[in-house]
């Protein structure tokens, strides 16, 4: 039986698509394998910034030194953008960008299906037809990301089998064209997975076990919008928690307009949405914000963000913040500092900015200069490292229902809540059960908590 296994890279939308490529290989009749055994290394990649593309890079080296043998096949958004660069490494034989993803295991092996070959596929058979098993060049399969209507959805074995909480991607590529901004040219437009299919997913990730989904996007939040008739993420959610039995329903990453009134209501009034909003800021400066493209200014962001704070009191709000845009003074540095420091923010992600081949940002001439972008970078992620604290300070004492996961470490294994605190519980404990924890505090720099009894 040929094996393989899979390195995945980005967001949790590339984290769906890996799910839905691991599942197409189990259906081609494959096994799943530590890299240094199996017979191909699938590398899905990220390319939203430049440390991004020499993870992927770095990765696909090692695994090439490490298996020499494995053919190794490198898709995603880096596959889409760059492929004649990837396919110059060492070790490579097919670069598969996210038009084909889907065909992924028929490109590779022609043919092999569970059914013809009763789950298994030959490697004397895949020596002929596997261009990854022999010393030729490697093949390169972009496609035209225009022509893709479909979503890439993650099944529900895959997904159910690889996390305890699996990711359902409903929605991808962008419409926008933020100015730093990649991900139109790797992944298209917007398009939706159709509310039915949604909900059937979501039933199947139910019955392979899952009690916590994530659905996600690229822009979530324009989700429906494309499809006839119309829909919208407010109304899929409703049906998810009307129509399914799902425990516990997270959203990923939405933009300040897509937090409607209507939307907050559904999540304070539900005892089943994850009270967690993750809401990407970029810039607290106005000018840089009109020079990113973005089609919000920092009093309205923070008005949304406030909105969540008055309707949820104890909900997480993440963000994302980009250090060092072109342009960008010491005045805009120290204004998107004083937003960070007054919202009521949870975490934040912080990127230092790089450019990125074919964006309007890469043509900027007003460039920042790399120390400074380092230290600016750093001074952020300082302050989200303090509210960051504050917030687990906060919620001492409180008692919080949390889904314990696979992660183990020092002893202890990781829970989550619902408003994405990781708790360390005792590691006797099983991944995928609700515990009711108080929380204790931090003990060795980690939140700890102790699991309660609840009277009715």
């Amino acid at each position: 039986m040929a094996s393989y296994y899979m390195e995945n890279f980005g967001c949790r939308a590339t984290q769906a698509d890996a799910a839905a490529i691991e599942r197409q290989f189990l259906d081609c009749g494959f096994q799943a394998a530590a890299p240094g055994e199996a017979d191909l290394l699938i590398v899905n990649t990220c390319t939203v910034t430049a440390s991004a593309d020499s993870r992927a890079r770095q990765a696909i080296r090692s695994f090439h030194r490490r298996n020499p043998s494995a053919g190794i096949v490198v898709t995603g958004c880096y596959a889409q953008r760059a492929p004649e660069e990837l396919a110059g490494i060492e070790g490579v034989r097919w670069v598969i960008g996210n038009a084909h993803q889907a065909e992924i295991p028929q490109i590779i092996a022609p043919g092999a299906n569970a059914a013809a070959s009763e789950g298994f596929v030959p490697l004397e058979r895949l020596a002929g037809d596997f261009p990854s098993l022999d010393c030729g060049p490697a093949k390169i399969l972009t496609g035209n990301l225009l022509e893709n209507a479909g979503v890439l959805a993650g099944p529900a074995e895959a997904g159910a089998g690889g996390h305890t909480r699996p990711t359902l991607k409903i929605q991808d590529g962008c419409n926008h064209r933020c100015a730093y901004c990649v991900i139109p040219q790797v992944r298209g437009a917007s398009r939706s997975l159709a509310p039915a299919s949604v909900i059937e997913e979501i039933r199947r990730l139910i019955r392979a076990g899952a009690r916590e989904v994530v659905l996600s996007g690229i822009d979530l939040g324009s989700y429906g919008r494309d499809l006839r008739p119309r829909a919208s993420l407010n109304d899929l959610v409703g049906r998810v928690v009307s129509e399914t039995p799902l425990e516990r329903l997270r959203l990923s990453s939405l933009e300040p307009a897509h937090l409607t009134a209507e939307l907050l209501d559904g999540i304070a009034a539900s005892g089943r949405i994850a009270p967690h909003f993750h809401v990407p800021l970029q810039s607290g400066a106005d000018r840089i914000l009109a020079a990113m493209h973005r089609w919000y200014r920092a009093a309205h962001y923070a008005e949304r963000i406030e909105r969540i704070r008055e309707r949820i009191p104890d909900a997480a709000i993440g963000s994302d913040v980009i250090a060092g845009f072109p342009g960008e003074s010491e005045d805009d540095h120290r204004a998107t500092m004083s937003l960070v420091e007054r919202l009521p923010f949870t975490y934040l992600h912080v990127f230092s900015f790089s450019p990125r081949p074919g964006t309007e940002a890469a043509r900027m001439v007003d460039l920042v200069d790399g120390e400074t972008i380092r230290r600016r970078a750093r001074e952020l992620r300082a302050l989200g490292a303090q509210k960051a604290a504050a917030f687990r300070a906060s919620q001492t004492g409180r008692v919080l229902r949390a889904l314990t996961l696979q992660t183990v470490r020092n002893g202890m294994r990781d829970a989550l809540t619902g408003n994405y605190l990781t708790v360390g519980v005792d590691a006797g404990w099983p991944a995928n059960q609700w515990l009711d924890l108080r929380l204790r505090g931090t003990e060795n720099g980690a939140l700890v908590g102790e699991p309660v009894a609840l009277t009715a």
